[in-house]
């Protein structure tokens, strides 16, 4: 019995089944609670109301089917809102790592705009939807605006504070060695500021939907948003909850390609697994 579960308690090597039978236990416990005379819900005073209130997931799934493989319908407005997250998320992680740098590398013009920074980044930029969506219109531009807006800064304020704290012995030795500013930024900065970039790069990826999603929300006429929109109206549960299992779906897929890309970017960063592969040697 104890090797049995030696083998069987999460590890590295079964993560991904444990992590799928968990997902499969949330669902099963979710289908319980909201089919109707299978469990006794005390929360409602009948069945019916929890399954109104968080859908059944046989119906959620059944919805996404239908999307993708039956009607065909999502893949206009899922086209809509992967190109508004994109573009969002590309943008403001470009412009919050140059923004990041200049001022990091720039103590002046960092003490000048500190409160203007600070001021910007404590606002509720949700509420700049409306305004985006006058200056801009109703197409992808104004949610690619909102969406800047709440990635720039999680890059931001992450790259800011990567290359503050670059070991001042570091940049003694370099300058010593005669490397130019060039060379410290290529050389010293950047790998500094590299694993603080690509953390804020995985929290910048639901943002970048967010701000997708909340722009389509207050005035579209495509995207998964819109569909969202268009299921409360009715009141119609299941749908809602099927686009957020896609939206949830894209981002994962998006945050495993960034993850992706850092471990190509990060080579040189030793894992914890040949740190104790060493040290075992030793």
């Amino acid at each position: 019995m104890a090797a049995m579960w030696a083998m069987l308690k999460p590890n590295p090597r079964n993560l991904r089944l444990w992590q799928a039978v968990l997902l499969l236990a949330i669902f099963v416990f979710w289908h319980l609670m909201t089919t109707p005379g299978l469990l006794p819900n005390v929360m409602f005073e009948n069945d019916q109301q929890a399954a109104f209130f968080f859908g059944e997931p046989i119906k959620v799934l059944g919805r996404v089917w239908r999307w993708f493989a039956v009607d065909a319908d999502i893949y206009s407005h899922l086209w809509v809102t992967l190109v508004e997250t994109l573009l969002a998320f590309a943008i403001g992680s470009a412009a919050g790592l140059a923004a990041g740098l200049w001022l990091a590398l720039s103590p002046m013009a960092s003490a000048l705009l500190e409160p203007y920074v600070k001021a910007m980044n404590a606002m509720p930029r949700i509420i700049l939807a409306p305004i985006f969506a006058v200056w801009f219109g109703l197409g992808i531009a104004s949610k690619v605006a909102l969406g800047v807006t709440l990635v720039f800064f999680i890059v931001f304020f992450n790259v800011y504070q990567g290359v503050k704290e670059v070991s001042p012995v570091i940049l003694a030795n370099a300058r010593m060695l005669g490397a130019s500013p060039r060379q410290l930024l290529r050389q010293v900065y950047l790998p500094s500021a590299t694993s603080w970039v690509f953390s804020s790069l995985h929290t910048s990826v639901g943002l970048a939907f967010v701000g997708a999603v909340v722009g389509e929300y207050l005035g579209s006429a495509s995207g998964v948003g819109y569909l969202i929109h268009q299921a409360e109206g009715v009141f119609d549960i299941n749908t809602v909850m099927a686009g957020i299992l896609v939206l949830t779906g894209f981002a994962l897929a998006l945050d495993a390609a960034v993850g992706r890309l850092e471990r190509r970017l990060m080579v040189w960063q030793p894992s914890s697994g040949n740190l104790g592969g060493e040290t075992e040697k030793l």
